[in-house]
């Protein structure tokens, strides 16, 4: 029986704690209610834990990171509280292979702009709106078991032009009343990792309860959970003659760190 895959769940938790609709929404943070969607989905195929901003180092140390399969992100009001050494920790783990899936507002935390190499600028209307969640790749997994379009009656409105790398994976493009639309589900290959962002889930609407919603965020965790282990990308000095001899030194050679 293969072992389950070790989810982690990050949540900013500001929203939670500061605002009163939201916290009537989400009594035990988003957080919460994105592991029970996952959860609820994947059953004994996963094991789901959560942390927060708050948490002690952020919630996010070398040694989750070392024990996670795929993490979720999911932030807003506070990207700049997080500090560059956990965005680079949460960058080196998926470069090692750690899936990482960016929700929503997420697309302008640090560990996503890192990765990316760009602004993640995007439009955006703060107006309740309705939208359309269109599958335009309907034969990869993460789409699998979801109507076409997903409709989603009241949200936060993305639209174009968003500031990513053009994605390996184009999965979902969103539409809203104003004709906008938005490449809501994409993914990208960082070293041996994988990056999924998906779009719906702004703070003030009940997006995480959604049961399509909760399927493209299982599924996704599915596809994403790397399959050949953790593997960090390595240096090695190649001496000359090393073809012939088989001599080659990795960087925790103390050798190399002689100047």
């Amino acid at each position: 029986m293969s072992q389950p895959i070790r989810v982690v769940v990050w949540g900013e938790n500001f929203h939670e704690n500061h605002d009163e609709p939201v916290r009537a929404i989400y009594p035990d943070g988003m957080h919460t209610a994105i592991a029970e969607g996952i959860r609820e989905l994947l059953g004994e195929g996963v094991e789901v834990s959560t942390v927060t901003l708050y948490d002690e180092h952020q919630g996010i140390t070398e040694d989750l990171l070392a024990g996670t399969d795929v993490l979720l992100w999911w932030g807003h009001a506070r990207h700049d509280e997080v500090t560059d050494e956990t965005a680079t920790r949460v960058q080196r783990a998926v470069q090692a292979g750690m899936g990482l899936i960016v929700l929503h507002s997420g697309h302008h935390s640090k560990p996503f702009v890192q990765l990316m190499g760009t602004t993640c600028n995007l439009d955006w209307r703060g107006s309740d709106d309705r939208e359309l969640v269109w599958t335009v790749n309907p034969g990869h997994p993460i789409a699998q078991g979801v109507p076409h379009p997903i409709i989603i009656d009241s949200e936060e409105m993305y639209g174009e032009p968003f500031d990513v790398p053009a994605p390996d994976e184009l999965i979902f493009v969103s539409s809203f009343s104003g004709g906008e639309v938005i490449r809501s589900g994409g993914t990208w290959t960082r070293g041996r990792g994988k990056v999924f962002y998906f779009r719906p889930g702004d703070q003030e609407y009940p997006t995480y309860f959604h049961p399509d919603v909760r399927r493209v965020i299982a599924n996704a965790v599915a596809w994403i959970a790397p399959t050949n282990g953790r593997v960090a990308p390595v240096v090695n000095r190649r001496p000359a003659g090393w073809f012939e001899t088989g001599e080659s030194l990795d960087a925790s050679d103390p050798r190399l760190q002689q100047h």
